[in-house]
């Protein structure tokens, strides 16, 4: 929070803002994007009804809001928790590429109202009262102006976020990215009792208190947290493991076709675990085509069991000898489905596993 200012006054003074991709300023045409994105792939997508264009009156009305906001600074534009690293007690900060020329208020709003960091209201206010504080050192703060557009940038942020989990999660079937939308929507409860905009938005308030009441958006907690991903690898030789849950359901994928390591001598020691087989088969385009289609059908039925609130879903890779290949895919998936919440991931190498018995 700290830091923020310095973007934002310091190093944002003498930026050419005509480079910025794809727009210079937080501008009204970006704004439009992003009010948009909200409407077209979480409104719509998660069925939450609306009038079209008293909506649209109200996205215009909060946009002159935020437009009257002053707008001659750095707009970091994705200053949120998961683009700020830590090391040996440092803050490093990464994915600034959507930066722009904008108002003080979206980023301070990235950070407090970022769904996933769920943070407490009062811990929020403390971070905001310091950060106008840390502000100040750079230039003279007005903090009852600033507040007075804070809030809309607030609700800007948060409708910006919810499209990006709609069209992650609804549209593209990802479904670790709808595990985000109750928290957005707590946010959104928290607002919509303590907060009053200085401008009337009947039609999108009627909407987010739609959202509030839809329980197919507040089950994605609870659906999210229920599934066990089983993932193996094996060899065909031995045929394929065995579904212990009694669900029949699942993939097993054929991974015979791939590069083989096995038939080169340096190889044949090590595992799919070991870093020479990791090299090797991370350069192998035909690797990468394989995993990412395999990935992107997970990726569906996990959205899907989530959904229906089914416990158990079981993935193979198969290989000859059970050794390198179908070991390296197995451990690629554990690794991108660990990194979610929400999935539980059981991992067993049976050739492995039974040579060490």
């Amino acid at each position: 929070v700290a830091v923020l200012p310095r973007f934002q006054v310091e190093a944002g003074h003498d930026l050419d803002y005509s480079i910025c991709y794809p727009r210079g300023r937080f501008d009204r045409q970006s704004i439009a994007w992003d009010l948009n994105y909200f409407k077209y792939y979480f409104l719509r997508l998660a069925g939450i009804p609306f009038s079209e264009q008293k909506l649209e009156d109200d996205f215009e009305a909060l946009t002159e809001l935020l437009l009257s906001a002053p707008q001659d600074y750095f707009l970091y534009r994705d200053f949120q928790s998961r683009n700020i690293m830590l090391l040996e007690g440092n803050a490093y900060f990464v994915d600034y590429q959507g930066g722009r020329k904008g108002a003080l208020q979206y980023d301070i709003a990235s950070l407090l109202y970022d769904a996933k960091a769920d943070l407490p209201p009062e811990l929020r206010q403390h971070l905001l009262d310091y950060y106008l504080d840390q502000l100040a050192c750079f230039m003279a703060v007005d903090r009852d102006a600033f507040l007075r557009y804070y809030y809309g940038f607030v609700y800007v942020r948060i409708m910006q976020a919810l499209g990006a989990y709609g069209f992650r999660g609804f549209y593209e079937r990802k479904a670790h990215f709808l595990q985000s939308v109750p928290y957005a929507l707590k946010n959104l409860r928290w607002l919509l009792h303590n907060v009053k905009l200085p401008i009337a938005l009947p039609t999108l308030l009627d909407a987010f208190n739609s959202m509030l009441g839809s329980e197919k958006l507040q089950g994605l907690a609870t659906s999210a947290e229920t599934l066990t991903v089983r993932i193996f690898s094996f060899s065909f030789h031995r045929g394929w493991p065995k579904d212990e849950t009694g669900n029949g359901g699942g993939f097993v994928f054929d991974g015979r076709g791939l590069p083989n390591p096995g038939r080169e001598e340096r190889f044949k020691p090590l595992t799919g675990r070991d870093a020479p087989v990791i090299e090797y088969l991370n350069q192998q385009e035909s690797v990468h085509q394989f995993f990412a289609s395999a990935l992107s059908l997970v990726d569906a039925s996990i959205y899907e069991y989530q959904r229906r609130g089914f416990k158990h879903l079981m993935v193979a890779f198969g290989c000859t000898g059970g050794q390198h290949r179908s070991v390296y895919l197995a451990e690629q998936l554990a690794k991108r489905l660990r990194a979610r919440n929400g999935v539980d991931v059981v991992l067993h190498h049976r050739e492995l596993e039974s040579r060490a018995e």
